[in-house]
């Protein structure tokens, strides 16, 4: 399957999207639940996606608030689910959560969190079920560690082979398996080479070059990324974005909504293809 990737890299607000396609986006949230977070503000960045996995979730407060700021911002109802513990090592531990448009995404259910071989991940992935139009899929969120050197983050890449294929058994009958989130490693990496030599043909959406994370006076790294098999997940329309909310107001971004821009893909709800 050859795909056309349209890359899409500006202000939001002129974006539009047909009702077939769904827009499914993945966003480190910042310590989401700290007082230091405007709702509003956060809310506003990702109230035109129609599903938004987040990373680094610190309590069910932060994303209730953030549904209710959604449903002033939109005038629609919006749902959440947040994993049933926290992960991490020590002291800091954080969810993962997914938060959608009720009138546009179904909810199936919830498989959990990857359960390890051995000690792979400093917090483990998580994976539940949607449906959006006639496409069902699995979405899984990964949040790696960032470690005191790169050859940790690379260890916990080197494992995300066993988590597409663990889902994926979890599943069923369900083929498309979609894995996003914030992996501190930009998608050329080593670290990276047993997803990438997997029999699904798995391939890493968001091209390096476009940065993810925001720095303190510019776009830093390209840490974010979705990670789809080209073999099944053919609902993918090759079209993504990263969204760069900040107007280079850098710094003040970084203390009130995230340190990282959303990354997004669009998706055909009128075709299943298992």
């Amino acid at each position: 399957m050859k795909l056309k990737i349209i890359i899409i890299y500006m202000v939001i607000e002129i974006f539009t999207f047909s009702n077939d396609i769904g827009v499914i986006s993945s966003f480190n949230s910042l310590h989401l639940g700290w007082k230091s977070k405007n709702y509003k503000k956060f809310a506003k960045v990702i109230s035109l996606f129609d599903l938004i996995g987040l990373e680094e979730v610190m309590n069910e407060t932060g994303i209730k608030k953030v549904k209710k700021e959604l449903e002033i911002e939109t005038g629609e109802k919006w749902d959440y689910h947040i994993s049933e513990k926290k992960v991490g090592n020590g002291r800091y531990k954080e969810y993962y959560g997914y938060i959608w448009k009720e009138n546009k995404v179904k909810f199936i259910k919830y498989y959990g969190f990857y359960k390890e071989k051995k000690n792979e991940f400093s917090r483990e992935p998580y994976g539940a079920e949607f449906k959006i139009g006639k496409f069902d899929f699995t979405y899984i969120l990964c949040h790696f560690i960032y470690g005191k050197n790169r050859a940790v983050r690379e260890k916990e890449a080197g494992y995300l082979d066993n988590v597409y294929d663990y889902f994926q058994r979890k599943n069923g009958r369900e083929q498309d398996v979609i894995i996003a989130g914030d992996f501190n490693l930009p998608s050329y990496n080593k670290g990276f080479k047993e997803i990438y030599a997997g029999k699904d043909n798995i391939f890493a959406v968001v091209n390096s070059k476009y940065k993810t994370t925001i720095g303190k006076h510019s776009l830093s790294k390209s840490y974010d990324n979705f990670f789809l098999s080209y073999k099944y997940t053919k609902e993918f329309t090759g079209d993504y974005g990263v969204y760069n909310f900040t107007n280079k107001n850098y710094s003040i971004v970084r203390k009130t909504i995230s340190d990282h821009l959303p990354i997004f893909i669009e998706v055909d709800t009128t075709k299943d293809d298992d």
